[in-house]
């Protein structure tokens, strides 16, 4: 199922989904499975490649809320590559 809606990501993903705003600026995202999991991701134009960030429970105030995780996630990974950079 979730495969499935990332598939069809293939065909002009900037018009799926949501803009993302505040942490996940730059970021959209889609529901699946009966609207009850979200698929966050973000497009590269210069490549035409899409970079499926999260996926999960959309649980707000829940630690385990996908945009929570995945805004964590998202902040760990610009640490590494600053620190990468010196």
């Amino acid at each position: 199922m979730i495969l499935t809606r990332i598939e069809k990501l293939k065909d002009e993903p900037e018009k799926q989904g949501k803009a993302l705003s505040e942490e996940l600026s730059g970021y959209r995202s889609i529901r699946d499975v009966g609207q009850r999991y979200r698929i966050v991701y973000r497009v590269e134009q210069d490549r035409v490649v899409v970079v499926i960030v999260g996926v999960g429970r959309r649980k707000e105030g829940d630690k385990r809320d996908v945009y929570a995780v995945t805004q964590d996630l998202i902040s760990d990974l610009e640490i590494d590559l600053e620190d990468d950079e010196y």
